[in-house]
């Protein structure tokens, strides 16, 4: 009998032991998962630190922030267009809510563009781009803070780097004349170095004309699939096609550094439509707003 009671209470004392060790490995298996999904992290201090408090409310803003754009975007692929440029179309990079989203926050405050005076560096009206257009702040909101984050991952190129997305408005008629998106004065590069990249986003479709043309680019400029449907400006080079959410990225600079004349390109005039465009410029250092 004594024997029976020594074994039931061998049997008790391994079943809470069991318990135990089981909820201590489910606490341990959601803390894995907090930690990984980034809702708290476990405090390093020193000695003389006081502990850091963990601030949920933060983490709900910067979660709701992670990726999540307007609507739903169609089936996503990059394309390269060129080595000389360097350039290469992302489809689908915004969805057509991102797109109306970016036209209706520019819209009540677009003006005449203008260009960078090379001698100056400052801005001024010239006849060679005759679009409307206005930038927006850096980080100015949630959805401009998560496209802003999806190019960063798209180039490589860090979103301190960049500057504001500027909205562009053409429409009948207007145009951008053979130019260089990077600069040629001393001015401009002051903050935030050079201009490398550019990342020029097609937030409408353009019925005819519109293309960006690249007149220096080499290879087969007739092979793109598109050809037959471009104008007459759109065949004198390597020529994108407006299409609504697709990005286009194309590199100023090459890989050792040096400028990239086979960059020049032009904005060919629309014949019929509106095309609605906004451009991010990415430098080699942060640049500063």
């Amino acid at each position: 009998m004594a024997k029976l009671r020594h074994s039931r209470l061998q049997a008790k004392k391994l079943s809470t032991v069991t318990l135990v060790l089981s909820m201590l490995f489910m606490l341990t298996v959601v803390l894995l998962m907090l930690l990984g999904l980034g809702i708290f992290s476990l405090p390093i201090n020193s000695d003389d630190t006081p502990p850091i408090a963990i601030d949920l409310t933060s983490y709900r803003r910067m979660a709701s922030e992670r990726g999540k754009g307007l609507g739903k975007r169609g089936e996503q692929w990059t394309e390269v267009l060129s080595w000389e440029p360097r350039a290469f179309i992302y489809h689908n990079f915004l969805s057509k809510e991102e797109c109306e989203y970016l036209i209706n926050l520019a819209k009540p405050h677009m003006a005449k563009s203008t260009v960078v005076d090379r001698k100056t560096g400052q801005s001024r009206d010239s006849r060679v781009r005759t679009s409307s257009g206005m930038f927006l702040r850096k980080g100015q909101d949630r959805i401009i803070r998560v496209i802003e984050k999806r190019i960063a991952d798209f180039t490589f190129i860090p979103v301190e780097n960049g500057e504001g997305l500027q909205v562009l408005h053409y429409e009948v008629g207007q145009k951008y004349d053979a130019h260089f998106d990077y600069f040629a004065d001393k001015f401009n590069t002051i903050n935030g170095g050079q201009r490398m990249a550019t990342v020029l986003m097609y937030l409408s479709d353009v019925e005819e004309g519109g293309e960006t043309v690249f007149p220096a680019a080499k290879g087969n400029v007739t092979a793109v699939p598109w050809w037959n449907e471009l104008s007459e400006c759109g065949k004198q080079g390597l020529a994108v096609k407006p299409k609504m959410g697709d990005a286009f990225l194309f590199w100023s600079m090459r890989p050792d550094a040096k400028l990239d004349p086979s960059s020049l390109h032009v904005g060919c005039p629309v014949i019929s439509g509106n095309k609605w465009t906004s451009t991010k410029w990415l430098h080699v250092e942060e640049y500063m707003v």
